[in-house]
């Protein structure tokens, strides 16, 4: 069945964080939203559920449970039962929460930058410390590559270390874990008395052959000291219908989180649950297809950047819609979020906000139809020749 991947539908005047948060004048191409309309069955499920006309509180169906546990098996044999499953509005508050749950006042959260903002201010919020560790890179000519400093990450646990935050693949760099390397991890959490929330939420936006492992799918002892954050949001483009999960094996644990909700943390409403069980039970087709097409504009960028833009590096994300591009070569002065957004009318995400190692970096979200992707590096590109030329 073919998708039109390639239509550019305005979104403008739709209230979209997106594309209103800018002057018209801007292409924006930062919160990692897509371009792209949800699968037909998602539609035609909303449909039917704004056609019964009743929009009461409403609570998870079993049917929901059921496809979450059937697409753990068939994705990763990993045996996930209903009660297991926490919904959550959405999976910065559920970070907020676990941040909470996890130790007392004063604990230590572990995590590795540059990162997604949200995982190095949540300890804060939440009264606790957050510990950072660099993720080492090297560069290949133009392109850029990630991985643990395993040095630092080793010493960078202490008695106060209660919870270690991952984000797998990680954004922004678009990095995804093996399982050796999930198993190292895992094993220094264990040794250190740490809990781990594994947040997986790009773990369906799989680029080129890459292969996903859930951080709980390694071994039972792993599950039972894991809590594994997955939505349908990034996947299926419905972060405004507010759905994710986590996936908890440990009994106590559940418990301590379902505790931290309460009387802050509202349910899930009902179109985001119908929203969540078409996509899972009926998106498949459609995600082979987005993904295939998101490869294909990844593959662009990086020969863009390679031919076009001399002075900037770029990852070659194993996942996710996001590039992470390096301009500290590129002759600018000042920030080149702000350069980007000023001189080439193109709005990125800054990569200071992603913490340590962030800074000279700008993530550019290339989930949306070729055409506007080639706009967007046309831009920057002639801002470039011109600042730099």
């Amino acid at each position: 069945m073919p998708f039109d991947f390639d239509q550019v539908v305005s979104r403008r005047g739709t209230g979209s964080v997106k594309w209103e948060h800018y002057p018209e004048d801007v292409l924006p191409m930062w919160v990692a939203d897509m371009d792209f309309a949800s699968p037909a069955p998602v539609l035609r499920a909303l449909r039917e559920r704004a056609d019964h006309g009743f929009f009461g509180y409403t609570t998870p169906a079993p049917q929901l449970k059921a496809v979450v546990c059937d697409r753990m098996a068939r994705l990763y044999r990993w045996q996930v039962t209903p009660e297991q499953i926490i919904f959550l509005p959405s999976l910065v508050s559920g970070i907020n929460v676990i941040c909470r749950a996890v130790g007392a006042p004063g604990d230590s959260v572990l995590t590795l930058t540059p990162t997604y903002p949200p995982f190095l201010s949540s300890p804060g919020l939440q009264q606790r410390v957050c510990d950072t560790v660099e993720l080492a890179h090297v560069a290949h000519g133009q392109t850029i590559s990630y991985g643990l400093d395993w040095d630092a990450l080793a010493g960078a646990f202490h008695e106060r270390t209660r919870l270690f935050l991952l984000s797998h693949p990680h954004n922004p760099v678009g990095l995804t874990y093996d399982p050796a390397t999930l198993r190292r991890m895992a094993e220094l959490c264990l040794r250190h008395n740490t809990l781990i929330c594994s947040d997986e939420i790009h773990c369906d936006l799989l680029l080129g052959a890459t292969r996903h492992t859930p951080m709980a799918a390694l071994a039972p002892e792993i599950a039972e000291r894991t809590i594994t954050l997955m939505s349908p949001s990034k996947t299926f483009n419905l972060p405004g219908l507010g759905c994710g999960l986590a996936i908890v094996s440990n009994p106590e644990l559940r418990k301590a989180i379902e505790h931290a909700k309460l009387g802050i943390v509202p349910h899930v409403n009902a179109m985001g649950l119908v929203a969540a069980q078409a996509a899972f039970a009926e998106g498949e087709t459609w995600l082979t297809a987005l993904r295939a097409y998101l490869t294909g504009n990844r593959d662009f960028l990086v020969r863009y950047v390679a031919e076009h833009m001399p002075g900037l590096r770029t990852t070659v994300p194993d996942a996710t819609y996001l590039a992470w591009l390096d301009c500290r070569e590129a002759g600018l002065t000042g920030n080149p979020y702000t350069f980007f957004r000023d001189q080439a009318k193109v709005a990125l995400s800054d990569g200071a906000a992603f913490g340590t190692g962030g800074d000279g970096f700008v993530r550019l979200n290339f989930g949306c139809p070729h055409a506007l992707l080639v706009e967007g590096l046309e831009r920057m590109s002639a801002a470039l020749a011109q600042a730099t030329g």
